[in-house]
């Protein structure tokens, strides 16, 4: 017993989502020392503002690629809400509470549609998702032209900045880790999540053991929709500015910091602590080096390289242990094999 739950201690902080946290703390830690400004509450309070989009649309996608499939069409979604939203505040007369509201429908629809045209019409989801990032952008573009809209209240504006006493921690925070907590829940301690695993190993035996694919399938676009549109929101009052260009390039965050948490891109596995902190190590990195003044296209650079990092280290780690579970087998083997012929 005593032996079991060491070696289960071993795993975990030998585990993938331990070695994140591990290089986590040491790029801080670097960062501290070398970065002019970074150990700061000012640093606390921009840092966590920067990733509060990608650690929210970071949720929902972790679910989408373990179920097997992937949403590039989350940045143009937030981007579309953010477009409607301006528009609505700006001429349909309605309190700011009413526009938020409707500007989430957006959401829905967006992401029902994905969901209809994979799961109703059976198309890919990579397909689907990067037609529909063209589709939201343009119909973005179609809703407000290349206008903005800043004349939002200063109230709402200045709550979504605002701190948790001095400590530099954005009151918007805890809203995020009441999303953080609902995903968790959702994926790890109910059938739902559980068989969303099934799902991403294999659909057609995760329908054998009941999982209901389509159903599944869409309700996870949905929600994508769902969060991608909070983003949407969130952004605008951040930047206190509508426009059509919100979010853009955010899907390639959102997807590099999902897969370096260590979920699988061919589905099937992946937790979300592991994407917690894959979110929190690339926000930490590129938010250190625009601070040491590194130019915005090497951090584009960076993203890029982190995403081909963490689709093939992976594959060559689990190379590299068949290649010692192989040789192991082998030298058994020979083992056995010069044993016996010792005997006769």
């Amino acid at each position: 017993m005593a032996t079991a739950t060491r070696s289960q201690w071993i795993r975990r902080i030998s585990g993938h989502d331990a070695v994140i946290f591990y290089i986590l703390i040491s790029v801080i830690v670097i960062s501290m020392v070398s970065v002019n400004y970074f150990a700061s509450t000012l640093t606390v309070g921009f840092l966590l503002i920067q990733v509060v989009p990608v650690l929210l649309i970071a949720m929902p996608m972790a679910l989408v690629i373990i179920s097997g499939e992937i949403d590039l069409s989350v940045a143009s979604t937030a981007g579309l809400t953010s477009a409607v939203m301006g528009v609505l505040w700006r001429d349909s007369g309605l309190d700011i509470g009413t526009v938020m509201a409707l500007s989430l429908l957006i959401g829905v629809l967006c992401g029902a549609f994905n969901g209809f045209l994979i799961t109703t019409l059976g198309l890919p989801s990579l397909a689907v998702t990067i037609g529909t990032l063209a589709l939201y952008r343009g119909l973005a573009l179609v809703v407000i032209g290349d206008q903005k809209v800043a004349s939002f209240p200063k109230e709402l504006t200045s709550f979504v900045l605002s701190k948790i006493g001095n400590t530099g921690i954005p009151v918007i925070m805890i809203f995020v880790l009441v999303v953080i907590a609902f995903f968790a829940v959702l994926l790890h301690f109910t059938p739902f999540g559980r068989g969303l695993y099934a799902l991403g190993y294999s659909p057609q035996a995760a329908t054998f053991v009941g999982v209901r694919v389509g159903h599944a399938k869409f309700w996870l676009f949905v929600a994508t929709g769902v969060v991608s549109s909070m983003v949407g929101v969130f952004l605008t009052l951040r930047l206190a500015s509508a426009g059509p260009d919100n979010g853009t390039g955010l899907e390639l965050t959102v997807i590099a910091a999902v897969l370096l948490g260590g979920v699988s891109i061919f589905g099937g596995k992946g937790n979300i602590l592991g994407v917690v902190g894959g979110v929190l190590l690339i926000g930490t990195l590129t938010y250190a080096l625009r601070l040491a003044k590194v130019p915005e296209t090497a951090l584009i650079i960076v993203t890029g390289g982190l995403l081909v990092l963490s689709v093939v280290a992976p594959s060559l780690i689990a190379w590299g242990r068949e290649r010692i579970r192989l040789r192991r087998v082998h030298q058994n083997f020979q083992r056995q094999g010069a044993s016996g012929a010792n005997s006769a």
